[in-house]
């Protein structure tokens, strides 16, 4: 198979679809896997390296995306919506359900779409989406630590405190993957911290390991108001697994909320859980909303490019070989697969995108069987 490796586009994205390590594992199977040159500069990746992994090296976007596979990290910006075609299989993060646009162009390109963040193992894990909120996560605190400096906007709040003075108070909505490592974050550099969940037995595991070190709440509108209202710091962590994330936080009560205060919302890749989010760029990463700071960037872990790289191929490079030795076939045999599948010649194969768009929904096997 020829497998395409094209340079991300979107704004300050500097990781790479597959390591040389990958690529060396597609060409000793006798695929043929074509790097655009550059591609892998941002995660500090040579041509030279992709070179002697097996790869032949092309100058132009056009030569990589030209290939029976495409891999890459972010989805389709609308300039590559030209690439996209019917005999095509695109293996990369999509997050479809807050993004009508891309949705509509791979259903009328007829494009097979597998989204990483959609592939889910038996167990209910997501083995792909994992590895990027671990890096989101322990990132949000970090970054939310830095815009809390009132040369940020923020409140002037240092997030240990110092003795005699109290430490942040800081929120997050969700204790899933990305919540779980930005509490890990939190609590380590002194803060106060409240974690908030609809999960009870995650709520629990959470008491279990810091030991009265973090307060946990189950999240309902009383006690999201009581513990936003009163932080220096709030972190969107809300995952609804491919589909778009709830409004925790709206409008109405931003005004309510500390002054200089910050929100993260790492769940803006689905839409954000705060009614105000909208996406931001590493460029241009914060605005401010009734005195409360919003840094919404789609696609934080691309500022650690070199970790956030080699921390998703090791996720993604089982599937990626089984996808290049079997092509369609391989969805039809691995479930995990047939859950990451989002669209296939013009079907939209992912109920929680069908639901967002108002659009049919078709079973991936289905979908698989009577679309070839």
């Amino acid at each position: 198979m020829r497998i395409g490796l094209p340079k991300e586009i979107k704004d300050h994205e500097n990781r790479v679809g597959m390591t040389p390590s990958t690529v060396k594992a597609l060409t000793r199977r006798g695929h043929h896997v074509l790097v655009q040159s550059g591609a892998g500069d941002g995660s500090f990746i040579s041509d030279a390296e992709y070179q002697s992994a097996g790869a032949m090296i092309v100058p132009h976007a056009d030569d990589a995306w030209a290939a029976q596979m495409v891999v890459k990290v972010k989805e389709p910006a609308a300039i590559e919506y030209r690439y996209l075609h019917r005999d095509m299989i695109l293996f990369t993060y999509l997050h479809l359900a807050s993004d009508r646009p891309l949705t509509d162009a791979l259903l009328e390109s007829g494009t097979t779409a597998i989204a990483y963040e959609t592939v889910q193992t038996e167990d209910g894990k997501l083995p792909l989406l994992t590895p990027m909120s671990e890096v989101a996560g322990r990132m949000a605190t970090q970054i939310g630590a830095t815009y809390l400096q009132k040369t940020r906007g923020g409140r002037g709040v240092l997030m240990g405190g110092v003795p005699g003075v109290a430490p942040a108070n800081v929120a997050i909505l969700g204790a899933g993957i990305v919540g779980t490592n930005a509490a890990r974050v939190a609590v380590g550099c002194g803060a106060q911290v409240t974690v908030l969940d609809i999960n009870h037995d995650r709520l629990k595991y959470l008491d279990d390991i810091y030991r009265g070190q973090l307060q946990t709440r189950i999240s309902d509108e009383y006690n999201i108001e009581e513990v936003v209202y009163s932080a220096d710091l709030v972190i969107g962590a809300v995952l609804i697994p491919g589909g778009r994330a709830p409004w925790l936080i709206t409008a109405g009560m931003l005004p309510n909320m500390r002054k200089g205060s910050v929100i993260v919302d790492v769940a803006v890749d689905q839409g954000g859980c705060v009614e105000t989010t909208r996406p931001t760029t590493h460029s241009d990463p914060t605005y401010e909303l009734d005195g409360v700071v919003h840094y919404c960037v789609s696609n934080m872990p691309s500022a650690v490019p070199r970790t956030s790289t080699f921390a998703l191929n090791i996720q993604t490079a089982a599937y990626t070989l089984r996808l290049a030795d079997e092509g369609l076939k391989a969805i039809r045999k691995n479930r995990a697969l047939q859950y990451g599948l989002n669209t296939h010649h013009g079907s939209v194969t992912y109920l929680a995108v069908a639901r967002e768009f108002g659009m049919q929904y078709i079973e991936p096997l289905k979908a698989l069987e009577h679309n070839g």
